[in-house]
């Protein structure tokens, strides 16, 4: 992973330039002293993440990011003495937010959350034909839009056969057990309690007897198990495509053929996950295939 590290104080970037000589596979690109250096350094680097301060000279953490707004917007770990800036890291979907002097554990666990995000993020190698599964939604419904591509199905073996539109699913929806689908989801972070929506929800990931729960670049860890949230969740919006994968399907973007007839699914933001060939005639049966 490319990282840039960002703070005025030279003691505070050496901190954490010995914090992440620890990890592997990491790469120090460069290092900024200011805002200015910082957006600089980004458009130029294009690192993979930016730990970054908020309180700085000239330009903080908060004004680096307006001016990336419409170019290469890098994940973000915010590293700063202040902790009154918090619910606006949250709000600008950073990784997370450490507060000096830096704890090596919390630090640590806050590299992690960073890795994880980047590691969806890495192509699949030795992709195999382009499968398109693109969708549309109509005012945050699961209408779905008059849609042309080549899309799973029997195609695989006698080469891609292009298949008409996925056509308005709402037809074949289900109601759950309540009568209707869960509309968010209540997450604790840091002694906090607020409200996830599921319609922000990009995609969710399975581990053990606990979730994580994808917005943007963000992460929200709650305990419950991925089958009963499965139960919970709008089948029309949303599609189980391993064992330990949820995905949005209207952050589709695109599935692509893999090996032992499992797909790579990839998202708007790039994300690619492991559509497993176990539940490619579920996926199949829910977006009317």
């Amino acid at each position: 992973m490319r990282v840039l590290i960002v703070d005025d104080e030279s003691l505070a970037r050496q901190r954490v330039r010995r914090l992440l000589q620890s990890e592997a596979d990491v790469d120090v690109v460069g290092e900024a002293e200011s805002g200015h250096e910082a957006v600089a350094l980004i458009r130029e680097l294009r690192p993979d993440l930016v730990c970054l301060d908020v309180q700085m000279p000239g330009l903080d953490g908060f004004g680096v990011l307006r001016e990336l707004e419409g170019g290469h917007v890098p994940m973000v770990l915010f590293v700063t003495a202040y902790d009154e800036h918090a619910q606006r890291a949250f709000d600008v979907h950073a990784v997370d937010y450490v507060l000096k002097p830096v704890d090596e554990d919390r630090f640590r666990a806050a590299f992690d959350k960073a890795r994880t995000l980047r590691a969806n993020a890495v192509a699949a190698a030795r992709l195999g034909e382009l499968l398109e599964t693109v969708r549309r939604l109509a005012d945050g419904s699961a209408a779905i839009a008059d849609v042309r591509g080549d899309v799973l199905g029997g195609a695989i073996g006698s080469g891609l056969a292009t298949a008409n539109a996925i056509a308005n699913a709402n037809a074949s929806a289900v109601p759950g057990a309540n009568g209707h689908f869960a509309s968010r989801i209540l997450v604790k972070l840091d002694g906090r309690m607020f409200f996830v929506k599921t319609t922000e929800i990009d995609w969710i990931e399975a581990d053990r007897n606990y979730v994580r729960l994808h917005v943007g670049n963000t992460a929200h860890t709650i305990r419950e198990r991925i089958g009963h949230l499965e139960e919970t969740l709008d089948p029309r919006v949303f599609a189980r495509i391993h064992r330990s994968t949820i995905v949005n399907l209207n952050r589709v973007r695109e599935m692509q053929q893999w090996f032992s007839g499992d797909y790579v699914v990839i998202l708007e933001d790039g994300t690619r996950l492991r559509l497993s060939r176990h539940y490619r005639d579920r996926v199949e049966k829910q977006v009317g295939v």
